[in-house]
């Protein structure tokens, strides 16, 4: 059975998608077998893995309405399979409001090729609407990436207290395996500071920390993670460190 983790913020601008892709490429790089779920109506991970989301036919939204996954799945340059998303997704709260058991289709739809991935990456919205609590119920673990910056605290105070309740109502099996620091520029007093003040502040493990680079913007304009562009930077390294260290 595949691991599901969830990769998830509501503030936008933390290099979540950034993460998803790039953990999921260096997973895949170490032998696993990946899905990664592109749960996001802006779906920039289904853009920066190679494909427009304006030229596909479906996506996860037609998932949601009951098309079978694989169905919809796309292979990428990369080697992840990939469940796209198209702006349609930007519905999917007021699809599932009205649905029995709405917090579960996220969960039951992956469940289907769960024996088909080693991972499951969920590429989340930046929001707290039913959509995300769908990607929280069908998660085991989930990573929050947050930027190295003051402002960047805000709001996830909240998304840990919906972790929370997620985890006492609808998935006991949840946890926070950790706070993801990116664009991180070690060489300012700042961002030093909020780095060290992540761990007292949220009482959950601080994973190391990504740099901020350049390569990172450059790798979507041709469709593929930072380990395929520059698979050397410092960035791609991060990454595979990171996938070494969920894998333990």
């Amino acid at each position: 059975m595949a691991r599901i983790l969830a990769l998830a913020n509501q503030k936008g601008g933390v290099a979540k998608t950034t993460s998803a892709v790039n953990l999921a490429a260096a997973l895949v790089e170490a032998g696993q077998r990946v899905l990664l779920v592109d749960l996001d109506a802006q779906a920039c991970a289904t853009f920066c893995l190679g494909w427009d989301p304006e030229d596909l036919e479906r996506g996860a939204m037609d998932v949601l309405r009951g098309t079978e996954i694989r169905e919809v799945v796309l292979k990428t340059a990369d080697g992840i399979d990939l469940l796209p998303a198209r702006i349609d997704l930007a519905g999917a709260d007021q699809l599932l409001a009205s649905r029995s058991g709405r917090e579960f289709v996220v969960r039951d739809a992956l469940a289907t090729v769960a024996n088909d991935y080693d991972w499951m990456i969920i590429d989340c919205s930046p929001s707290l609407g039913i959509i995300t609590i769908n990607a929280l119920a069908a998660a085991d673990e989930v990573i929050i990436p947050l930027q190295c910056e003051t402002l960047s605290h805000r709001g996830v105070g909240q998304l840990i207290e919906t972790i929370a309740d997620v985890k006492r109502l609808i998935n006991p099996r949840l946890r926070v395996l950790g706070i993801l620091p990116t664009l991180y520029d070690g060489r300012t007093a700042h961002a030093k500071a909020v780095l060290n003040d992540l761990g007292p502040r949220y009482k959950v493990e601080v994973l190391a920390p990504i740099t901020r680079s350049i390569r990172f913007a450059e790798a979507p304009a041709v469709g593929r993670s930072i380990l395929a562009t520059s698979p050397k930077s410092k960035g791609a390294v991060e990454y595979r460190a990171l996938a070494q260290r969920v894998m333990r």
